[in-house]
């Protein structure tokens, strides 16, 4: 009879206890967060800015190795990601955008968005519309597009050598990073609740100021409103470490910045406002409207100081106060009561919406000439300023000082 080689057999059982490794918990813990972490970066910084946006350009070694790892993994195709998230931003909250909870409900979007993103990931039309541009090389040919799967099987070989049996939990949570993050979190969340900086054409929020555990991805109404820029912070108090790892790598002369958000320039106030004044107001929209938005709420506060002053109904004011700033089409159906009844109440309110509307058609109309756009706007700023209204008069001496 042969009897087992213990040693042999001992070493099997250490190995599968212990990996080669022998780390203790918290160390597998760190590696597992380190390891997810890299693939974050990978995905926003390589996938998200450089490829799919093309806000930034990168040098060879890093763009390779974010190829590799996210080989590794998720099994990641580059332009099959690509193609999905332009189609997202090209078709945003339609139907035909299968990241949007408003048009698939926030439960399927969250629990089922690596699915849905799998699906839509095989479909060979939006494969061939949105993939142009994506790296289409020997290698990409033939490993990381025609073997995708065998890499985040190699992964799991690797933690086991690395981990033994728990090395199956640390992959195990590898690779489920990815869906939940960016296909639940990001993709659902991230159109369902949250704050806006920005009043963008879409339902994008931000979940969180500062942008660490997603790479800066948490800050999506920031994105949606400046999809071509590679910074998404643009608040003081917000943080975006993509943009921090990105700043690094052009401090070595491994990637190269190309856009970042638009800065409203301020200069001497005009006496009254030109082309240039337009063009800014054009250009920098987005921030403008977020000036505008800071004024309705700090009228809105003085209106309901008023009001408990003169121990009034609070009710609609503070019903209607989120939806003041809002585009009308932005509006729940069951908030337009209270908001038509607070702006009947209050005519300092009701005026700065009537003018808000007014500032918005000026980018919205493509019918009109540039110099008639430039008297609409000098007749906007003349009524504003001559309103009685402190807010319009303040904002439209801000708007005259604004410069391209």
């Amino acid at each position: 009879m042969l009897l087992p080689d213990w040693a042999v057999l001992n070493a099997a059982v250490d190995w599968l206890a212990n990996g080669l490794l022998n780390f203790s918990w918290w160390e597998i813990v760190l590696y597992t967060l380190v390891t997810t972490h890299i693939t974050i970066a990978s995905v926003t910084i390589y996938l998200h800015r450089h490829q799919a946006h093309r806000a930034m350009d990168l040098h060879a070694i890093p763009a390779h190795f974010f190829r590799f790892w996210l080989w590794l993994g998720t099994g990641q195709v580059t332009k099959e990601w690509v193609s999905v998230h332009r189609k997202h931003h090209a078709k945003c909250e339609t139907h035909e955008d299968l990241h949007s909870p408003h048009a698939h409900g926030i439960e399927t979007v969250f629990w089922k968005g690596a699915e849905l993103y799998r699906k839509e990931s095989k479909n060979l039309e939006t494969i061939a519309k949105f993939s142009h541009g994506c790296p289409n090389d020997w290698i990409e040919r033939n490993l990381y597009t025609r073997f995708s799967w065998q890499g985040v099987g190699l992964m799991m070989i690797l933690n086991l050598a690395l981990f033994g049996i728990a090395g199956l939990s640390v992959w195990a949570v590898q690779m489920i990073w990815i869906p939940v993050t960016a296909a639940g979190i990001i993709n659902g969340i991230g159109h369902y609740w949250g704050y806006r900086n920005f009043e963008a054409p879409d339902a994008s929020t931000n979940i969180s100021p500062w942008g660490i555990m997603i790479g800066g991805e948490e800050l999506h109404n920031n994105h949606h409103t400046y999809p071509t820029s590679a910074k998404f912070s643009v608040k003081p108090y917000e943080f975006d470490i993509g943009w921090f790892y990105i700043s690094v790598l052009q401090k070595m002369g491994l990637a190269k910045v190309k856009k970042t958000p638009p800065k409203l320039t301020l200069g001497a106030i005009k006496p009254v406002a030109d082309e240039k004044t337009l063009e800014a107001l054009i250009a920098n929209r987005y921030e403008v409207m977020a000036g505008y938005a800071r004024e309705m709420r700090q009228a809105c506060k003085s209106e309901l100081e008023a009001l408990k002053a003169r121990q009034g109904d609070l009710s609609a004011l503070q019903a209607a106060k989120r939806w003041m700033h809002r585009d009308a089409e932005k509006v729940p159906a069951a908030a337009l009561p209270h908001l038509d009844q607070a702006r009947a109440a209050h005519p300092v309110l009701d005026k700065m919406v009537v003018m808000r509307e007014e500032l918005r058609q000026m980018w919205l109309n493509t019918s009109q000439s540039r110099e008639q756009l430039t008297a609409d706007l000098q007749a906007w700023c003349h009524r504003a300023e001559s309103s009685g209204i402190e807010a319009l008069q303040k904002f439209s001496m801000k708007l005259r000082a604004a410069h391209a």
